[in-house]
């Protein structure tokens, strides 16, 4: 009777040649790139399989606009977001607060679709329109003809199919998923009486480019996954967090915290001594890190402020920390994780783009992406999108990518909430947390190779 035999590799003679190419490698349809050239000039292409190609040439304009003009749109729009939607509070006919209704309904509910239809529909107006402005009339305006031949391409890439994966190579912070389409590049799917508007999701966020799109922006920060491992059997996942953030449980963090730790090899920090000492360990190998706190602006005497984390015990985290505990790891460290920073600001660099930015630090330290908010998000929102989102990627099957449009979706869709398109992904779209088959049980013998 034949046996089975076990095959454990103990050497690697090829030195990784017969291992897949990594799933990164894979280029998305579209990319957008936005260069600061000398003069302080913004130089734009645009590129990608689903881009109509032209002869001899490449789609390439040297924008008007200048950076400290982009920046100050880019703003703006994250400030309307957080005035007309978070802080939207209703009011009666003598325009005082609404005396049976909650203070800020935007802030305190996930489900939206109890919430009147017309206003919800003119607050979505407001930031469609700013969130068009931003694209169409800051960062391209202008009457050179070469613009405007970038400006129609570009509109007619993006408009042209759903569901396609986008990248924004860009030195520039925009909140992409917030910026908008022109009404006239994204006909209704069907003409339908003004009443079946104002109630159709479909309708309603049809010109974000969150809801058409995968997103993510890379520039300045890419991945570099020269020493990939083995998929794990047992992924390792970390819950960094403020244990003061809805001590009175009123968001679902709490079960964020079990997705968390069923099935993972989990670790829970609450100070930032213990993120430090595990930031200085050359082992540490992650799969996961979730950050649950608040995000902080802290002054960096006469230069921009710099953007912290701080959980329970309040001690500042910024990109520093994080450079200074992985710097001397090198590209050979198995720290690789996708970090998801759920904390307000997170998604947003300090100063409108300083190089210090915390999601770049964890990406050059060797984080595979990271997914954060652009706005100061409502806690109960946050923790839903988080469960969402963590219970989608522990799964393995689905890209971050892909599970951030979904999630955002989801939101739109089912419960009329727009604040899925606010947070970002840096890089990453394509990662996926793979997971090695479990070890086969038996009394077979193992042979090294």
């Amino acid at each position: 009777m034949g046996t089975e035999l076990r095959v454990r590799i103990v050497q690697d003679p090829s030195q990784g040649f017969t291992s897949l190419p990594d799933r990164l490698t894979w280029g998305p349809n579209i990319t957008v790139s936005l260069d600061i050239l000398a003069g302080d000039r913004i130089r734009a292409r645009l590129y990608g399989p689903a881009v109509p190609s032209l002869y001899g040439t490449e789609h390439r304009a040297d924008l008007t606009a200048r950076p400290t003009e982009v920046r100050a749109a880019s703003a703006r729009l994250c400030r309307l977001w957080k005035e007309l939607l978070v802080e939207h509070r209703p009011l009666s006919d003598d325009g005082r607060p609404a005396a049976d209704e909650p203070e800020q309904p935007y802030a305190t509910l996930v489900d939206l679709s109890t919430r009147p239809s017309a206003e919800l529909r003119g607050i979505l107006d407001e930031l469609a329109l700013a969130g068009s402005e931003l694209l169409f009339d800051t960062l391209l305006g202008g009457n050179d003809p070469r613009i405007e031949r970038f400006r129609g391409y570009l509109a007619q890439a993006l408009s042209a199919r759903r569901g396609l994966r986008l990248r924004f190579d860009s030195e520039l912070y925009i909140p992409w998923p917030m910026v908008c389409l022109r009404p006239e590049d994204v006909p209704p799917p069907d003409p339908a009486p003004e009443a079946a508007a104002e109630t159709n999701p479909a309708l309603l966020f049809r010109l974000f480019l969150g809801h058409h799109h995968q997103i993510e922006q890379t520039g300045g920060a890419y991945p570099w996954l020269g020493g990939r491992h083995e998929p794990p059997v047992v992924p390792s996942v970390s819950l960094n967090h403020d244990a003061r953030v809805d001590r009175q449980g009123r968001t679902k963090a709490a079960e964020v915290a079990a997705v968390l730790a069923k099935d993972t090899r989990f670790v829970e920090r609450r100070t930032r001594a213990e993120l430090v000492q595990a930031l200085a360990d050359g082992a540490l190998d992650e799969h996961l890190m979730y950050f649950w706190c608040h995000g902080h602006f802290v002054p960096n005497g006469s230069q921009p402020a710099c953007l912290a984390v701080k959980l329970t015990d309040q001690a500042p985290i910024d990109a520093h920390t994080v450079r200074e505990r992985r710097r001397r790891f090198g590209d050979a460290s198995p720290f690789q994780p996708f970090v998801l920073l759920n904390a307000c600001h997170a998604g947003v660099p300090e100063g409108g783009g300083d190089l210090a930015f915390l999601s770049r630090a964890l990406i050059h330290a060797g984080a595979r992406g990271v997914l954060g908010p652009q706005i100061e998000m409502p806690q109960r929102f946050a923790a839903e999108y988080a469960l969402e989102f963590v219970t989608r990627y522990l799964r393995g099957s689905e890209t971050a990518g892909q599970i951030v449009h979904a999630v955002a979706r989801h939101f739109a869709d089912e419960l009329r909430n727009p604040l899925g398109f606010a947070y970002a992904l840096h890089c990453g779209m394509d990662t996926r947390l793979e997971r090695a088959a479990a070890p086969a049980t038996g009394s077979g013998q193992e042979i090294s190779v």
